[in-house]
């Protein structure tokens, strides 16, 4: 069977994909908009800060009265922050005042609390102010109608708080691909189950769950299935009943006995075939009832690969997140490779600047992927390099 090269495969998986990469927008709570992408630039409907107010505890003035100091001024009562329309300060008095409380009318200054004295029933000014001096003007930080967020930017906390102080209480967001992860296998039994002789814990679906979630996706569902076509259908038509919009498998796409995704899909149409990596090798795509389907190996070092490989890339772009990188990057340790097919060999970054591999090629070694942080690739024709020798990495 003829071995299909990455890139043409990864070609292959863009065009299958294009059915769900243009993302309308939704919007969203703002409480539930953490890690979400703007889909539209947003503007500020209001001055911020809104009103003018006061950047430290102390007293309200007039600049002329505290030119001279020190100078002892009556004091006129208070502004709380949340005080309401306070009353305007006459020239030649004081007002506490406190931190953000709006800065009543003729008050062009504060005197921080630490700069004066009680004075009976005054306060002594101790140190001169200018207009302007601890005073928040109103729209000094933005001003309304300005750009306050633009699109196709990634929702961290600082957004969040920028977006409430507007006093916006929901932002459009790209709608995120709904992704559904399905497990097949006898074998398989769910994590912390009990395992009989030859059962094994499923470690494709949180896995695969989890990579789809970082890689801006909405996972929808996981689930877990044996052998049996019949089943795999009967998920197949929940999950995309569901609401999925794009279905990932793993495992049932090689050539035994017992290969329900293969036996299914297969005949309505689906690729099966072999990609020229290790490892990672069985790949499959296609579609059911019109929805793209993904089709891993079960090994989950080759389903973790294939995944960072071939979906990552198109659903972090997709979401508006930062591409997936290649850095070259020099050996610290020899390396060896098994001719004949392209590898993408664990590796991890170290303290001088390099990487080196964890582990051999074998697509069971799941503890070492754990260890790793980058792929390293290498070509099919290479069976050994030096260190010091430039590889290029896929961050993981």
């Amino acid at each position: 069977m003829q071995r299909i090269p990455v890139e043409d495969y990864a070609a292959r998986i863009r065009e299958l994909f294009a059915s769900v990469r243009n993302r309308p927008q939704e919007f969203v709570p703002i409480a539930l908009a953490a890690d979400r992408v703007t889909a539209a630039e947003v503007r500020s409907p209001l001055d911020l800060p809104i009103f003018r107010n006061s950047q430290m505890d102390g007293f309200a003035v007039h600049a002329a009265d505290v030119a001279v100091v020190p100078v002892v001024l009556p004091v006129r009562g208070e502004v709380a922050a949340g005080a309401v329309d306070p009353h305007a300060l006459q020239l030649g008095t004081a007002v506490a005042i406190m931190t953000g409380a709006p800065v009543p009318a003729g008050a062009d200054a504060v005197v921080p609390i630490e700069d004066t004295r009680a004075a009976g029933g005054g306060v002594e000014i101790l140190r001169t102010r200018a207009s302007g001096e601890y005073v928040r003007a109103a729209g000094s930080d933005l001003s309304a109608g300005s750009l306050l967020l633009p699109p196709g930017l990634r929702l961290a906390s600082r957004h969040l708080a920028a977006l409430a102080a507007a006093n916006l209480s929901e932002v459009a967001v790209r709608a995120r691909v709904r992704v559904a992860v399905i497990s097949t296998g006898n074998e398989l039994v769910e994590p912390g189950g009990p395992l009989g002789h030859g059962r094994l814990p499923d470690a494709n679906g949180i896995a695969l769950a989890s990579a789809a979630t970082a890689a801006g996706a909405e996972v929808v569902a996981v689930e877990l299935t044996g052998d049996d076509p019949a089943r795999l259908a009967a998920v197949l038509e929940r999950t995309i009943s569901g609401g999925a919009e794009l279905v990932v498998t793993s495992g049932g796409i090689s050539m035994g006995a017992h290969e329900p995704v293969r036996q299914l899909l297969e005949p309505l149409g689906a690729a099966v075939g072999t990609v020229d990596m290790q490892p990672g090798g069985p790949q499959a795509h296609g579609t059911y009832r019109n929805v793209p389907i993904v089709c891993f190996p079960g090994n989950p070092v080759s389903s973790q690969l294939s995944f960072a490989l071939f979906l990552a890339p198109l659903l972090r772009e997709t979401a508006g997140l930062t591409a997936v990188t290649r850095t070259a990057l020099p050996l610290s340790a020899p390396l060896t490779s098994s001719p004949g097919r392209r590898q993408f060999l664990r590796g991890r970054r170290t303290a001088d600047g390099g990487v080196e591999t964890v582990a051999g090629p074998g697509s069971h070694l799941v503890a070492a992927l754990a260890a790793a942080d980058v792929l390293i690739d290498v070509p099919a024709d290479v069976t050994a390099l030096p260190v010091g020798a430039t590889v290029d990495t896929v961050e993981l």
